[in-house]
This record gives C-alpha cells, structure tokens and sequence, in this order.
C-alpha cells in the first residue's frame, strides 16, 4: 500500500496513516531493466507454450534476440511463480508442511453456479516492475467473481480476494479448487476457506494441469488483448486498467461455450436481466 513516489505524501506519511514502523518496511526485491525485459518476453513465450522447459525457452528467447543462460531462466521462473505445465512427478509450487487435501473434481459433472470456484494466481509485468494477481472464478460459467494485486507472493491477498468474492455474490461454493502451491497450502487460506460450512476444499493431485483449463484461458487472452499491448506503469495505473478490462470480460465479452452469453449473464441471469 505505500507507494514511494506518490505526489503528495511522503512514504514517512504514509507509514504513520496506516498505523506502520517506517523503518520496518521492506520492499520486494528489485529485478534489473535486463531482467525485467527477459521476464516480459518470458511471459510471452510461457503464455503461448506453456509447455516449454527450460531448454525451448532458452533457444526461443534466442530466436528473438535475448539471449539468456538456463540458469538465469530458472531464476526468473521462479521468482515469477511460473513452471513448464505437462504432467511430471512435481507440478506445485508447494510446502511439505503444508496441509494438503484431495482432489474431488474426479468424474464430477458441475452444471450449475457456485458449484465449483477455482483460484490461480500469474505473473503480470509492467514498464517499470512487475505484480502478481490472483482470481477467483466460478468453474461452471467462468466468470470472474474478484481479483487482486500484489508485488509479493504471500497469501494475504489471495485470502483478500477470496473474502470479496463472497462478500459481493452472498454465496460461498460447494467446493473450492485450487492446486498445491503454497498460498493455497497455507493456514491463511486453508482457515478463511474452512471458516465457511458446507464449503469442501480441493486441491489438484500432481499431474492434473489441464484442471486449470479455464482459468489459463482467461491469462492468455488477458495479457494478449491488454497486459502485453499497454505496458502500465504501475500498481495503480495496473489496477484501473484491470478493472476496466475484467469488467468487459464478465459483463460484454460473449463465450462461444455459454451460448454466446456473457460470464455474468450466466452466473446471475436475473441481474443481467435487470441491467439490460
């Protein structure tokens, strides 16, 4: 929340309005211009071939003019929370001392709203750094129910997210998924979500990369139709560009799947209805 280069209050300011040691605060990590750069155009690659190793994206990023080493790949990959998505032994990014829970999508029809929510979070880069959003969406008619941003990968805003999801439909699912990496392993989403009665949380079982279908979707054609085209600034000029664009997706964007219906429409018919 403190931003360094605001116009009229001083990050000391800020500090004091939202009840902070000035002198606790620390900043993520700084990424180089170069590493920015490669990040950007790695982002790029991973969105079109996510299936991608460390190897392909290497001769890739050369192709196009960036050459990088494998290890330097590594390195950016995982500071974005990104991996190459093909079933192999260890497909999260998760906590041994986590608390995992089982997959309960196997053989599951879902037919109906509020059925199934999904969450997943990816990597969002800017002109002068980067952040991280995580989405709550509803399985059965992929509709963005909340969003939130962040330039670290801690759970809080996951926990945000999922608490504005509720608080703006009235409803909780029946079932939660999520895959295995550590926000959604932690005591802090694991205790919001079990907060709820009747909600049963699920998680992906190693392998299962095609559960987060929809919700890849949904980056792809994010960062392709706005992220990749406008090149935001910052957090903030991030955040008004994203409310803008998801907005268009949930209540004009019509989805061959949902009979040319809008995510919104689908999800809350009566409230589309009265809209028109």
């Amino acid at each position: 929340m403190i931003e360094k280069d605001h116009p009229q209050l001083s990050v000391r300011r800020q500090a004091r309005l939202l009840g902070v040691n000035r002198n606790r605060l620390e900043p993520p990590e700084r990424m180089s211009a170069e590493d920015l750069l490669f990040s950007r155009i790695l982002d790029e690659v991973h969105m079109d071939s996510p299936t991608y190793g460390t190897r392909r994206l290497r001769v890739e990023l050369g192709r196009r003019g960036y050459p990088v080493g494998r290890g330097r790949l590594r390195r950016l990959m995982r500071r974005m929370g990104i991996e190459a998505i093909f079933p192999k032994p260890r497909t999260s990014l998760a906590e041994r001392q986590h608390t995992k829970y089982p997959y309960l999508l196997k053989d599951l029809e879902v037919q109906r709203p509020d059925q199934v929510w999904c969450a997943d979070i990816t990597y969002l880069p800017m002109s002068r750094g980067y952040a991280y959003l995580v989405a709550i969406m509803d399985w059965h008619t992929r509709a963005v129910l909340a969003w939130k941003l962040s330039n670290t990968l801690e759970a809080g805003f996951c926990v945000a997210a999922f608490e504005e999801a509720v608080r703006t439909t009235g409803r909780v699912p029946e079932i939660f998924n999520t895959d295995q990496g550590c926000q959604f392993t932690s005591r802090e989403w694991l205790e919001a979500l079990a907060s709820h009665t009747g909600l049963r949380i699920s998680m992906d079982g190693k392998g299962r990369w095609l559960d987060n279908v929809f919700i890849e979707r949904l980056w792809w054609s994010l960062k392709h139709e706005d992220i990749y085209l406008r090149a935001y600034r910052d957090l903030a000029e991030l955040e008004e560009g994203l409310g803008r664009w998801m907005n268009h997706y949930n209540h004009r964007r019509p989805h061959q799947s949902l009979g040319y219906q809008t995510p919104w429409a689908c999800y809350r018919p009566s409230v589309a209805t009265e809209a028109a």
